[in-house]
């Protein structure tokens, strides 16, 4: 239970800050001892950060349906904003959901060393850190275009590699495309929505194969309960910081946390 709620808590924290949740997932239990948590688990852990995604942003879904249902039969609607963020949002999900399928399994196989992993945390750190530093961040959401969309989705393929970063390396791609810090973090989190989902809904066919016992049940629902609370927490943190601050505490932090672990990984071989 002690381990529900430390990894429930790093799902949460990490999905949404630019730290790379997949990375610290095995990193925490590498750095602890503890061993592999299992798919089950995971999938906890994807329908806490799926209902923090649905539950943070339900005005914005609401909105986005509406518009997306609307603009089938409607030409006037499909002048509004909204409908236009529904469809980018819908054609930024296909890159992720394309490699997602093809290479999931491929990449979880091989990229899963803490060496790995760190290296991944320090490059995409840098990247992130010199996006925000020389990028123009002049446009809001409703400036979002279909190349911008398109451009942050294939970035968000990238970061089925654990170690990138999925809203990391989304912001990288916002920011230099320029769009503001507020708003590469809110398209980042809106366009990671289908991905996460649809992620857990996948994993569901774990539980049809390989029922829960009453212990796993509980672990489950206290995994998902603390990442869902956590990750609704972190977007919000992260929105409010970024009006008024940068990324750099992120890239240092990544920075750190990717040098302390290649000097534990090579100090004991």
């Amino acid at each position: 239970m002690f381990q529900a709620v430390v990894l429930g808590a790093v799902q949460g924290l990490a999905e949404f800050l630019p730290i790379s949740s997949s990375g610290h997932l095995i990193l925490v239990p590498w750095l602890l001892g503890w061993s592999d948590p299992g798919l089950t688990f995971d999938l906890a852990l994807h329908v806490g950060t799926s209902v923090a995604l649905l539950a943070y942003f339900w005005r914005d879904w609401l909105s986005l349906i509406r518009a997306a249902l609307a603009g089938l039969t409607s030409a006037a609607a499909r002048q509004d904003a909204s409908w236009r963020l529904a469809w980018m949002l819908v054609l930024g999900s296909l890159p992720a959901g394309l490699v997602g399928v093809l290479f999931e399994e491929t990449i979880e196989r091989n990229v899963r060393q803490p060496v790995q992993i760190a290296v991944l945390l320090m490059a995409f750190g840098l990247a992130l850190g010199a996006a925000d530093r020389w990028s123009r961040k002049a446009r809001s959401l409703d400036g979002v275009s279909w190349v911008d969309a398109l451009v942050v989705g294939c970035a968000q393929a990238v970061a089925l590699a654990p170690g990138v970063s999925r809203s990391g390396v989304t912001m990288t791609a916002g920011l230099l495309r320029g769009l503001d810090r507020p708003t590469a973090a809110r398209f980042s989190f809106l366009l990671s929505a289908p991905i996460t989902v649809a992620a857990a809904a996948y994993k569901l066919r774990v539980l049809v194969r390989e029922p829960l016992s009453a212990d796993q049940s509980l672990a489950f629902l206290v995994g998902a309960g603390v990442a869902a609370l956590v990750g609704a927490l972190a977007i919000n943190l992260l929105l409010r910081y970024l009006q008024r601050q940068s990324t750099a505490v992120f890239v240092w932090y990544r920075l750190a946390a990717g040098t302390a672990v290649l000097g534990i990984a090579f100090a004991g071989r």
